[in-house]
């Protein structure tokens, strides 16, 4: 799998990477996420697409290997990336909310670390 997001709005890091899936797509909802706080936080996650009308898109999780930690779980999105923001908060998605933020993907070690939509 190659996953491919070149700089823009959502997150100005580009990346293209290759990875190995060993494992079937699944969507996802929701990620434990240490970025912002030491002690965590539950984070809604949606893909982010370059279409202004409806930039979300679902994101999705693979197991993959890692050649660092054996088996991971990598969290993709769409053109742009993929958007998080914590559970607690009840705004809509909207790229220019200070308490949302874009990454290309996500690589976590700990499935525990997922949420996925068919059982949120």
């Amino acid at each position: 799998m190659f996953v491919e997001v070149d700089s823009n709005p959502n997150c100005e890091q580009s990346v293209c990477a290759r990875f190995k899936d060993v494992g079937e797509r699944r969507l996802v909802a929701q990620v434990w996420s240490d970025d912002r706080h030491a002690e965590g936080e539950w984070c809604w996650v949606t893909g982010w697409t370059d279409d202004p009308d409806h930039p979300c898109c679902p994101a999705s999780a693979y197991a993959v290997e890692d050649s660092g930690s054996g088996l991971a779980h990598i969290i993709v999105g769409g053109t742009w990336g993929i958007r998080l923001k914590p559970v607690s908060l009840s705004e809509g998605w909207d790229i220019d909310s200070p308490h949302q933020w874009g990454e290309p993907y996500l690589l976590l070690a700990n499935r525990r670390d997922i949420r996925y939509a068919d059982t949120v």
